[in-house]
């Protein structure tokens, strides 16, 4: 699994659960759709991971996560808040259209995504970020939350 990135997983994710709501039907959650919320939550979903992406690249340090290693322990930023911020866009935006469209399976998409970074992908990165960092990044585990 580590070797799609993350956001295509997103993507893969979606597209699946657009095609299971083609083929039920579009099954409706009561109260669903809410447009103006879900495109409020796609819209805010980009912010932590271009704050992210930009702070890595001010701070001239790798953004793929399987890179080998990182020049700098980033902490900073949207990373006084989560450890996370690239993952909970990603997660933001596939609830944002989950609640969109209002279809029950979309709502698959923001589960999968939570469930493959949450236990594929940080774990991965964490141990890489232990041991190249050691007591630096576990002060800093200690500090900040995986998500929120």
């Amino acid at each position: 699994m580590l070797k799609l990135a993350p956001p295509v997983w997103t993507l893969i994710f979606i597209l699946l659960c657009v095609a299971l709501s083609w083929l039920l039907h579009w099954p409706v959650v009561p109260g669903l759709p809410l447009p103006a919320l879900g495109l409020a939550l796609v819209g805010l979903a980009f912010i932590p991971p271009v704050l992210a992406f930009l702070l890595f690249r001010s701070e001239d340090t790798e953004i793929n996560p399987v890179s080998p290693t990182n020049r700098k322990l980033v902490t900073r930023g949207p990373y006084r808040f989560t450890r996370n911020p690239m993952y909970l866009g990603l997660v933001t935006l596939a609830l944002g259209i989950a609640i969109w469209i209002g279809a029950w399976p979309m709502f698959m998409a923001p589960v999968a995504v939570f469930a493959t970074v949450n236990w594929v992908h940080i774990p991965f990165e964490e141990a890489k970020m232990r041991r190249q960092f050691g007591t630096a990044y576990d002060d800093y585990v200690g500090r900040v939350r995986r998500w929120l």
